[in-house]
C-alpha cells in the first residue's frame, strides 16, 4: 500500500478569496444533489406517516434509539431504564453523550422541542458530513469522483438514518473532517475531531485508531522527525471514547468493565461473529423479513468493497477507519438488522465503486442517469420501509 502522506497534496491554489470561502470546486453542486436525495426521502416519510395515521414526521424524531437520545437531552443520564423479557436491565448509559448534549444545547438556545432540535442537529451534521466526504474525494481523486462519492453515500439503502434523530450524521461529520485533517497533515485538528467522534458513538474509537495508526506510520516514515502537533493529535484522539467509557464504569461501580457490562444488557458484546452467524443460519432455514436479507447483502458488499479499497491502494487512515468499523460489525453481537446502520459512516468503502462508476459513466450519460435514478429510488423506498413500516430495530 502506498503511503498516505504521498497523497497529502493541496488542491490547485484558489484564484480568489471567494473560492477559498466556497471550498473545493463543485462542492455546492454535490451538496445540492445530497440535499435533493435526502429531502425527497424526508418528504416521502412524512407523507407515509400521514397516510398511516401517525403524526406527520413522528417516524423521523421518535424511532428506536432516538427516543433514548432525546430523553437524555431532556432529563440527563440515569433517568431511564428498561427491563427486557430475559430480565436484563438496559440503561441510558449505553448511549454516548455528544449528540444529546448538542440537542440539549440547541433546545436551551431556541424555544423548540427536543425532537425538532434533534432533527436540526442531525440534518445539519449530515450536510457537514457530506461536505467532508466531498473534500476527501476531491483531495484524492478530484471533482467527478468526489461528487459520485457523495451521491452514493446519500443513496445507500440505509441513508434514511441521516434524516432521523440519530447519531450517525454527527459521528460521520467528525470522522470525515478528522480524516481529511490527517490527509492534510493537520494533526491537532485531526486529534480533536477524533476525540469528538469518540464521544458520539461506541464505534467512534475507529477514528482514534485511524489517527494513531497514521501518526505511527508517519513517525516511522520520517524516522521520528515529526512536528509536535502530531504527538498531541495522537494523544488527543482516544480521549473522548476512553473518557466516557471510564465515566460509565465509575457510575456502574466497575471502572474498567462497567461500560461493557452495560452494553451486554443490550446484547452487544464481543462474540467474534457467533451471533451474526446464528442470524444468517436462521435466515437460511426459516426465511426472514426484508431487513434480514438486505443486511446480509450490505455486509457482504462491505467486505468486498473493503478488499477493493485495499487493492486500490487507498490512504492508510481511510483503510484503517473503514476496516475497524467493518471489524466491529462482524465481531460484535447486537441487533442483526442494525448492522448496515453501523456501517453507514464507513464512506471510504464507497471509493472503489465511485471511481469505477465515473470511468463507466464517462462513456454513457444515459447509463449514469439510469443507475443513479435506480439507486435513489431504492434508497427512498427502502428508507420509508425502515422508518415507518418495519418492526425491526434500526
Amino acid at each position: 500500500m502506498s503511503t498516505f502522506s504521498a497523497l497529502r497534496r493541496s488542491n490547485s491554489p484558489p484564484t480568489s478569496g471567494q473560492r477559498q470561502l466556497m471550498g473545493p470546486p463543485g462542492v455546492l453542486a454535490a451538496l445540492v444533489l445530497f440535499l435533493v436525495l435526502r429531502l425527497t426521502g424526508v418528504a416521502v416519510v412524512v407523507a407515509v406517516d400521514h397516510l398511516t395515521g401517525r403524526t406527520a414526521g413522528k417516524s423521523l424524531a421518535h424511532s428506536w434509539d432516538a427516543v433514548w437520545y432525546l430523553h437524555i437531552a431532556e432529563y440527563g443520564y440515569g433517568t431511564r431504564t428498561r427491563i427486557t423479557g430475559s430480565g436484563a436491565v438496559q440503561t441510558d448509559w449505553a448511549f454516548f453523550p455528544l449528540y444529546p448534549g448538542l440537542v440539549r444545547g440547541l433546545r436551551d438556545l431556541v424555544p423548540i422541542s427536543a425532537g425538532k432540535a434533534g432533527l436540526l442537529i442531525a440534518w445539519s451534521a449530515a450536510v457537514l458530513a457530506a461536505y467532508g466526504i466531498y473534500a476527501i474525494g476531491h483531495h484524492l481523486y478530484r471533482r467527478a469522483v468526489a461528487t459520485t462519492l457523495v451521491a452514493l453515500w446519500a443513496a445507500l439503502p440505509h441513508s434514511v438514518i441521516l434524516t432521523l434523530a440519530y447519531t450517525e450524521p454527527v459521528f460521520t461529520a467528525c470522522a470525515a473532517w478528522s480524516l481529511y485533517a490527517v490527509l492534510r497533515g493537520r494533526w491537532l485538528t485531526a486529534g480533536s475531531l477524533a476525540a469528538l467522534a469518540g464521544l458520539a458513538r461506541p464505534n467512534g474509537i475507529a477514528v482514534a485508531v485511524a489517527v494513531v495508526a497514521a501518526a505511527v506510520h508517519e513517525v516511522v516514515r520520517q524516522r521520528g522527525r515529526v512536528p509536535r502537533g502530531l504527538w498531541a493529535g495522537a494523544l488527543l484522539s482516544p480521549l473522548g471514547w476512553t473518557g466516557y467509557v471510564l465515566w460509565v464504569g465509575r457510575q456502574a461501580g466497575d471502572l474498567l468493565h462497567g461500560y461493557f457490562h452495560v452494553q451486554s444488557a443490550w446484547n452487544s458484546r464481543l462474540d467474534l461473529g457467533v451471533g451474526s452467524l446464528r442470524s444468517m443460519k436462521s435466515l437460511l432455514l426459516h426465511g426472514g423479513k426484508v431487513t434480514f436479507p438486505m443486511t446480509v447483502v450490505v455486509v457482504a458488499a462491505s467486505i468486498l468493497l473493503f478488499c477493493l479499497l485495499c487493492l486500490d491502494r487507498a490512504p492508510l487512515p481511510l483503510v484503517i477507519f473503514a476496516g475497524v468499523l467493518l471489524l466491529l460489525v462482524l465481531a460484535v453481537s447486537g441487533p442483526f438488522s442494525s448492522k448496515p446502520r453501523f456501517l453507514l459512516p464507513a464512506f471510504p468503502l464507497l471509493i472503489p465503486l465511485a471511481r469505477a462508476l465515473v470511468r463507466a459513466w464517462r462513456s454513457s450519460l444515459a447509463r449514469a442517469v439510469l443507475v443513479g435514478g435506480t439507486l435513489a429510488t431504492v434508497s427512498v423506498a427502502y428508507g420509508v420501509y425502515l422508518a415507518v413500516l418495519s418492526r425491526e430495530p434500526l
